[in-house]
């Protein structure tokens, strides 16, 4: 489970992070459709890391109650490595 604190750095990444906290809250994707103002496709692309238009996006954090924070990505720590090659061992 990822967690928006995490550096995410692939659109992969935050579809899992915005998947995490949705069901975190306990929404379905079809109520945050809805909420967002946004189609139930677009959240299935979204959590899918696909390609979503900015707006779509900040709309759905908006929704989960959540923002993006733009830093320099710098090097990932040891525990990071472990965690992205983990099923590679």
């Amino acid at each position: 489970m990822s967690d928006m604190s995490d550096k995410l750095r692939s659109s992969t990444e935050l579809g899992n992070a915005i998947r995490d906290l949705r069901m975190q809250q306990k929404i379905s994707a079809t109520e945050l459709a809805q909420r967002s103002g946004r189609s139930r496709d677009l959240i299935w692309r979204l959590e899918s890391g696909r390609d979503v238009s900015s707006s779509a996006l900040f709309d759905v954090l908006r929704v989960l109650g959540s923002a993006l924070q733009v830093t320099a990505p710098g090097l990932p720590t040891l525990e990071e490595m472990r965690e992205r090659f983990k099923e590679d061992d």
